[in-house]
């Protein structure tokens, strides 16, 4: 195991399942298992998966100014989000580059929580609370245990009364096996799936009665990296791995626009205020490429960092590729040139000594509408 400054109280479970808790996010994070990846990319496309993602920081932002901060903080008109409610946002530097990616949820009318990856938004919002009336916690011990899959929402219906009624991006107060846990309906795969938020020290009953309880159903341990899998499917960035920040332009120091990686989605209509707004407005039309998907002929896997070719032009460089036993199709994310960024482009990408043919592919690969996610009942 690296060395890491958080911990979940789950570590042991992940040890016994072959995990050597690698770091991510300042956590020992279970990166794989001994059992099949592909078993479990299976398993949430099909029935269901329960990953530790407690590497994800969370912070609770209170008091009458933090709706305030989280609207300069954020691409989101955040006044509009209610009790009960969350939202997807981004975050920007005053150069209008991407820092950081969020889920906010309005917890009261003063209270929020803020769930974050390995950016930087946590520094900002430090920043912000300063001589504000406002207050900031980072809540370690609230764990985050992820469900995802179309099974997940039968499991949970036979002990969360009204779980079949929570919507998409809303979330619950209640309890679970006798615990205390505020229930989402979010998650990191494209599926339908719910993320339980817990204490520390009532995430092993948690965990270890969804195996036992719901091994009928299919529920099984997923490891970290099957995210990957999901995530190129349903186009999830991860930063910093799709980011400059990883693949460092020659002239340009790191960071890239909403409009380079499509996340210009997360801006409220019309909002201009928040940190970073005049640059992103005028960087548009001014994208230096897209992130765009891949179709690969054959059952081989891009490597991250591979370059996408057009004869003996580069074009493109993979940021994650992934092979689907499920679908029998290669599959990756690209940070492409733009004239390539357009569904049906033959392309080369070369990868470990391979040259792997395949065609510009429009995102995301699976559940374009994301019909499966929003589905009610």
């Amino acid at each position: 195991m690296t060395t890491s400054w958080r911990s979940s109280t789950l570590a042991d479970r992940h040890r016994a399942l072959g995990s050597a808790l690698e770091n991510w996010n300042g956590m020992g994070t279970a990166w794989s298992y001994d059992s099949s990846l592909q078993d479990h990319h299976v398993a949430v496309r099909t029935r269901a998966g329960l990953m530790d993602v407690s590497g994800l920081k969370k912070v609770h932002l209170v008091g009458p100014h933090a709706t305030a901060i989280l609207d300069y903080a954020t691409s989101r008109n955040v006044s509009k989000v209610q009790p009960g409610r969350s939202v997807y946002a981004t975050a920007l530097n005053d150069a209008g580059k991407f820092i950081d990616d969020c889920v906010l949820y309005r917890t009261g009318p003063n209270s929020w929580m803020v769930v974050h990856g390995a950016g930087t938004l946590h520094e900002m919002l430090a920043q912000a609370v300063v001589g504000r009336n406002a207050a900031m916690l980072f809540d370690d011990d609230l764990h985050d245990l992820s469900l995802q899959g179309p099974v997940a929402v039968d499991f949970l219906a036979r002990h969360v009364p009204g779980i079949r009624q929570l919507n998409y991006f809303s979330h619950m107060q209640t309890t679970l096996f006798g615990a205390p846990v505020m229930i989402s309906r979010t998650g990191y795969t494209g599926e339908r799936g719910y993320e339980i938020f817990c204490k520390g020290a009532d995430a092993p009953l948690i965990w270890d009665t969804i195996l036992a309880d719901g091994k009928a159903d299919g529920i099984v341990p997923v490891c970290f990296t099957a995210l990957d899998l999901l995530r190129v499917e349903s186009y999830l960035l991860f930063y910093p791995y799709d980011n400059s920040e990883m693949y460092p332009f020659a002239q340009d120091l790191a960071g890239d626009t909403l409009w380079e990686l499509g996340l210009d989605f997360t801006v409220s209509p019309g909002k201009t205020h928040f940190r970073g707004a005049p640059a992103h407005y005028a960087l548009k039309g001014r994208e230096r490429f897209r992130i765009f998907g891949l179709l690969l002929e054959g059952m081989t896997a891009a490597e991250a960092g591979a370059g996408v070719y057009d004869g003996e032009q580069r074009v493109g460089t993979v940021t994650c590729g992934m092979v689907s036993t499920l679908t029998g199709r290669s599959m990756a994310l690209a940070r492409m040139d733009v004239p390539y960024a357009v569904p049906g482009r033959a392309i080369v990408v070369r990868s470990g000594g391979e040259s792997l043919p395949g065609v510009t592919h429009q995102l995301p690969f699976d559940d374009p509408e994301k019909k499966k996610r929003t589905v009610k009942g």
